[in-house]
């Protein structure tokens, strides 16, 4: 995989490896939570990308935000397929690892824009 120079999209395509290598076995009656899992993913790589080239720092703030929320919400569907016994005890400690550090950056990084404005 291409070494990516911003941290988060590196730790965001982690997570999507992860997710493909970790969730290929789903049942088909719970297809729809693999899915959600892989496209909010998707869609968070999709809101770093867009808070890292944009110079309103208003915008950035909110798309920030708005990434803390799909990682949260990407946990939560992790968590319902734990909880469901789709996936074992270890990929979800894994797939909860790599979520830890997109949060922590994300995280640092809006504490950053609201000290600095930058």
């Amino acid at each position: 995989m291409k070494e990516e120079k911003f941290k988060i999209i590196q730790f965001i395509r982690e997570l999507l490896v992860r997710i493909d290598k970790e969730l290929d076995n789903f049942p088909k009656k719970d297809i729809e939570i693999k899915n959600r899992i892989r496209n909010n993913t998707y869609d968070l790589l999709e809101i770093a990308y867009d808070a890292n080239t944009t110079s309103n720092i208003q915008r950035k703030t909110e798309l920030l935000e708005k990434a803390i929320a799909k990682i949260k919400t990407i946990d939560f569907l992790i968590n319902l397929s734990y909880d469901k016994e789709i996936i074992t005890n270890k990929k979800y400690i894994k797939l909860g690892l790599k979520m830890d550090d997109i949060i922590k950056y994300i995280s640092g990084w809006l504490k950053k824009i609201n000290s600095t404005g930058a």
